[in-house]
């Protein structure tokens, strides 16, 4: 006896499957410039390397006479691919099926994904499209209505337990290819990496719902564009469209380890470990109040071309991305003068936090480029909570578990200033620091305002003043004191730490499993 019959119907199972919402959907899904979730893999993965879980799932449709003649399959599309010749977890809706809304079987995989990857102990991916559960299939029990259970039962795993602790054990990345809302839009966020193609849009409700609660008549793109999320922290990076967006996804990975229990991936290096860039020795001018370039420094101290910008448009005082440092992957921290001359406000304060936390919980040590001039201040800010957020920050920094190198670029001034020093950590000054309590202008302000008001004149009393103390806060009594460990010409940073990678790599070894913090501010 032969089961012909019932392999013949697993394998046209399969191909109806491969045609998700069928032609005209996908035809439709094409016109709007969009590929779907099926070609996203495959644009992600190395050649021929998916392997789905689940392509027989679905809803079949049969005749009277009990023959298959239609199959909708699950609207989730979930397997195993390689990336980078890594094998990783990856994930999305089918938008050519209603839209991305899930159907029964969709939705068992889309629950199942986070589990795949703790099981098996590899990064996630997930490819947004779509929204949440439709309140048209939330018809319960009601009077006059069927009588089928409603809900979950109350014993069941909550559905955002495994989100949450998937973030404590693997990358995780994400990317929103289309209109992103409910579940999918939470999911979204709940990453180490998320990435928005600039038309896709995620909300955490539409345009009807948001105007039926609460009269506001707005776009899809007014209410959750990238421009917008790009700002709001919701998102960190926008792409130029769905290829760059798969793209940053990899690159993101190519820094991380498969898991909280591996070590970053090593790669052997093409840059001199002992090349000094001659730039650096002036790239910091000597007039306090010109602004320089702080990613001109990072891209010229770290290995060329390996730097990855990442949140670049929230809390933008605070430069944030990996690198590789002599072919060691390492998190970058770095204050850009451009914006609030490199102040912590609320929202940089809430990036560093998170940026730390990314790189305690993958073993990636930390480089902190420093032009500090400590919290920013006014009204607005007060409003914000910075101090709080900027509290946060700090106790981040001292629950450190990786090495940190500091290097004192131009100012450290106030509390702000210890956010950019770990416990134990390297540091290193160049001769265009300076730090103290409070910047030179401010302090004379506010210590020496009955003296320069009543000086003949104020003016040159003021310049004075703020001379005399300008010494004070220069890097070679600090150096003679040994409150840095060294003060070193520019040219020597990327020699420098390269030296120290090779210092820290006992401690690193030792660095395993998740990362665990106490409360914070």
């Amino acid at each position: 006896m032969s089961w012909e019959k019932e392999v013949s119907e697993i394998e046209r199972r399969r191909k109806l499957a491969k045609q998700q919402g069928g032609e005209a959907a996908v035809a439709r899904h094409h016109a709007k410039g969009r590929l779907t979730v099926r070609e996203r893999i495959a644009r992600l993965a190395d050649p021929d390397s998916f392997s789905e879980l689940g392509e027989g799932a679905g809803v079949p449709e049969y005749n009277d006479a009990g023959v298959l003649t239609g199959f909708q399959p699950a609207n989730y599309v979930l397997g195993f691919i390689k990336l980078g010749g890594r094998r990783c977890v990856v994930g999305g809706e089918d938008f050519t099926l209603k839209g991305g809304s899930p159907n029964p079987a969709g939705l068992r995989k889309s629950v199942y994904a986070e589990d795949v990857a703790l099981t098996y102990k590899l990064p996630l991916v997930r490819l947004h499209e779509g929204g949440g559960g439709s309140v048209a299939g939330a018809k319960g029990g009601g009077q006059g209505g069927p009588s089928r259970p409603v809900g979950d039962p109350v014993f069941a795993t909550p559905r955002f337990q495994s989100i949450a602790r998937v973030l404590g054990e693997v990358p995780v990345a994400t990317a929103a290819m289309g209109a992103v809302a409910g579940m999918p839009a939470a999911r979204l966020v709940a990453s180490h990496f998320s990435v928005m193609a600039k038309d896709a849009q995620v909300l955490i409700a539409g345009p009807a719902v948001v105007a039926r609660a609460t009269g506001e008549e707005l776009t899809k793109e007014q209410l959750g564009g990238a421009e917008i999320h790009a700002r709001s922290g919701v998102i960190d990076n926008v792409a130029a469209d769905e290829t760059d967006a798969l793209d940053q996804i990899g690159r993101f990975l190519s820094y991380l380890p498969q898991n909280v229990w591996e070590r970053p991936p090593y790669l052997s290096p093409e840059d001199d470990p002992e090349r000094r860039e001659e730039k650096l020795r002036d790239i910091v001018p000597r007039n306090k109040r010109q602004p320089f370039n702080m990613r001109a420094i990072i891209k010229a101290v770290l290995d060329q071309g390996s730097f990855f910008e990442m949140t670049r448009k929230f809390g933008p005082s605070l430069i944030t991305g990996l690198a590789r440092l002599n072919g060691h992957p390492v998190g970058v921290m770095g204050n850009d003068c451009h914006f609030y001359a490199g102040a912590m406000t609320a929202q940089a304060a809430q990036k560093a936090q998170r940026f730390m936390d990314l790189c305690n919980s993958f073993n990636l040590p930390i480089i902190s480029f420093v032009d500090e001039p400590g919290f920013m201040i006014g009204s607005e800010s007060e409003k914000a909570g910075t101090i709080r957020h900027g509290a946060a920050a700090i106790a981040a920094a001292m629950q450190s578990r990786v090495p940190w190198a500091s290097i004192i670029v131009h100012k450290v001034f106030g509390v702000a200033g210890a956010a950019h020093f770990g416990p134990d950590g390297f540091v290193l000054s160049w001769p265009s620091a300076a730090t103290g309590a409070l910047p030179v202008e401010g302090g004379v302000a506010v210590a020496f305002a009955r003296e320069i008001a009543g000086a003949e004149d104020p003016d040159a009393r003021r310049a004075e003043l703020e001379a005399q103390l300008a010494a004070n806060q220069s890097p070679f009594p600090r150096a003679e004191s040994f409150s840095v460990h060294e003060l070193i010409d520019p040219r020597e940073t990327r020699p420098r730490l390269c030296e120290w990678m090779d210092w820290i790599e006992p401690r690193l070894a030792r660095n395993s499993g998740p990362y665990l913090t106490t409360m914070r501010p």
